[in-house]
């Protein structure tokens, strides 16, 4: 089996592995099942910190196959690893980001989470946003190729303040070397505002919008859900 060149990947091909990750995560959050509902339940964390141990338990349970390399990033979860494909290996770099939210509609990242450019509106003028992540990252010498997911928590809180978690939806931001794909223009995109004020010079962020996602490709974002009363987390592959 050979190791393929990160950077001469086609485009079709970083889908393929974009594609793949995504279903790996998605098999360990299914595997986790309803412990994650528990955490949330009986945690006296905050629901941040809840969701950023969740998120770390889960794929270290589900571990994969990895490269003896540390990576950086300001992320929850990051690794370098090997993405084993039927004639060839490619290395990769994993950065996987957690939130905890009453809302799925969509969520922020941070321009350290992605390669994308982000290209959109805000009140009327362009915007032009380069993600500070590489496409093609680098670590002792060798190729990588920048992956960025992300698992979202959706929960609610009862009278007591007591947190349920209902819903996790996954979703994989594509490789900057999908611009064109995902975000060619400012009218064309996958990007809603961001929560940061200018004028009190906080720095640029920006949200992923779940449903434009999964209009450009609705394998890109899966959604499972937590029946409390079965005691069931359920999900389906959505192709």
């Amino acid at each position: 089996m050979t190791e393929k060149d990160p950077d001469i990947l086609s485009l079709d091909e970083i889908e393929r592995i974009e594609k793949l990750t995504l279903r790996w995560i998605f098999q360990a959050v299914i595997d986790f099942g309803m412990e994650a509902h528990e955490i949330f339940l009986k945690s006296p964390d905050s629901v941040k910190d809840i969701a950023e141990d969740i998120t770390r338990e889960l794929l270290d349970r589900l571990s994969g196959f990895n490269v003896q390399q540390r990576v950086y990033g300001t992320v929850d979860y990051k690794k370098a690893r090997y993405v084993i494909l039927p004639d060839e290996t490619v290395r990769q770099a994993l950065f996987i980001d957690s939130k905890a939210e009453k809302e799925n509609r969509s969520a922020t990242i941070q321009m350290s989470q992605t390669s994308l450019w982000v290209r959109q509106r805000r009140a009327g003028a362009e915007v032009n946003e380069k993600g500070f992540l590489p496409e093609i990252s680098k670590y002792g010498g060798k190729n990588y190729l920048t992956t960025t997911c992300l698992i979202h928590f959706k929960y609610n809180d009862d009278d007591n303040a007591t947190h349920h978690l209902r819903e996790v939806i996954i979703a994989a931001i594509p490789n900057g070397k999908l611009q064109d794909r995902y975000n060619p223009s400012a009218d064309d995109g996958i990007w809603l505002a961001g929560r940061n004020a200018p004028t009190l010079g906080e720095d640029f962020r920006v949200r992923v919008g779940f449903s434009k996602l999964k209009d450009k490709a609705s394998w890109r974002i899966q959604t499972l859900t937590y029946d409390q009363d079965r005691k069931e987390c359920i999900g389906v592959w959505q192709s």
